[in-house]
């Protein structure tokens, strides 16, 4: 599953440095961005939208965070023109088991996959398909 770019958006520090050092030991990835909301995330894959060598292949992606949630996030990214062209797929990387939340992730066609914090190293193993 080697990636070209990753981008982690998660508003705790402290989930996203376990999860930046998990990316960055297995050497998945060349690249790993992070942004810490959903808004500056959006705002970020807007500036580089034109260039596809700087978009991302993955995205892990919280859901709860201030101001614009994982979901907020997702309605906002679903209408960027690389995302409805399939070049980039998502994993809710959440803290929230709820079902509910579960199967509103499953609703959109670019979420591939749904973990449970924390990041592990058999967990990204498992997203090899990806």
């Amino acid at each position: 599953m080697k990636k070209k770019h990753i981008l982690l958006i998660d508003d705790n520090d402290i989930d996203t440095y376990i999860t930046n050092h998990i990316v960055k030991k297995s050497q998945i990835a060349e690249k790993i961005t992070i942004k810490n909301s959903g808004i500056k995330a959006i705002e970020y894959l807007i500036s580089i939208k034109d260039n596809m060598d700087e978009f991302p292949d993955l995205i892990f992606l919280d859901i709860g965070m201030p101001i614009m949630n994982g979901f907020g996030f997702l309605d906002e990214f679903v209408k960027l023109p690389l995302v409805i062209d399939g070049k980039c797929a998502v994993v809710m990387l959440t803290s929230s088991n709820d079902q509910n939340d579960i199967e509103h992730a499953k609703q959109y066609s670019v979420v591939k996959e749904y973990l449970v914090k924390p990041m592990k190293l058999e967990k990204l193993e498992a997203l090899k398909c990806l």
